[in-house]
């Protein structure tokens, strides 16, 4: 019986001991984006924002990404939110990044969180460390480069609404594709 319950103790402590590095990862992320020179003000401007810490994007002709994520409104959290996305046309590779969506009003942020929201076409480049993307939708519209998590440097403006944000976290991904981007909310 002791023989059985050690291994179980031993991986139910890992679990309870790496549990506060899952929680950071929002507030480490949300950090990153604070300070980026271009994105921080949007923090004091904006009704509320989405952030995703991760999401994943691979393809090799058809492809597609995938990340969770918390809704914050003036910065208290108030729901979670899932982004998926699926692209047709020439790529290969796969990349991993952070992305944040700024929402400038009261409007916007009930747009978002009325259950599913999309986003239109979206094009990028990634490579290893350092991103440049551009994005023209039906929502907005945004530009980004940067070379490190820790020294992002990004462009965007409210159009419709909202801005978003992206930074590279590593992956190598190259492609001329059409696709979206849709989101599902989930009150707390």
């Amino acid at each position: 019986m002791i023989r059985r319950l050690v291994p179980m103790l031993a991986v139910l402590t890992m679990a309870l001991s790496a549990f506060p590095a899952w929680a950071d990862e929002y507030q480490d992320t949300i950090n990153v984006f604070r300070k980026a020179i271009e994105s921080s003000h949007f923090f004091s401007t904006s009704d509320g924002y989405a952030v995703f810490p991760t999401i994943g994007k691979g393809g090799i002709g058809v492809g597609g990404a995938y990340g969770k994520g918390r809704v914050y409104e003036h910065g208290k959290y108030i729901g979670n939110t899932s982004m998926s996305q699926v692209t047709i046309g020439f790529q290969l590779g796969g990349q991993a990044y952070s992305q944040i969506v700024f929402f400038e009003d009261r409007s916007a942020l009930q747009k978002f969180t009325s259950g599913n929201f999309e986003f239109g076409a979206e094009a990028s480049a990634v490579a290893i460390t350092a991103a440049a993307g551009a994005k023209a939708n039906t929502a907005g519209s945004s530009a980004g480069a940067s070379a490190g998590k820790n020294d992002a440097k990004v462009v965007g403006a409210y159009n419709n609404g909202m801005a978003t944000f992206t930074v590279a976290k590593g992956g190598l991904m190259y492609e001329a594709t059409i696709g979206g981007q849709k989101f599902n909310y989930t009150a707390r």
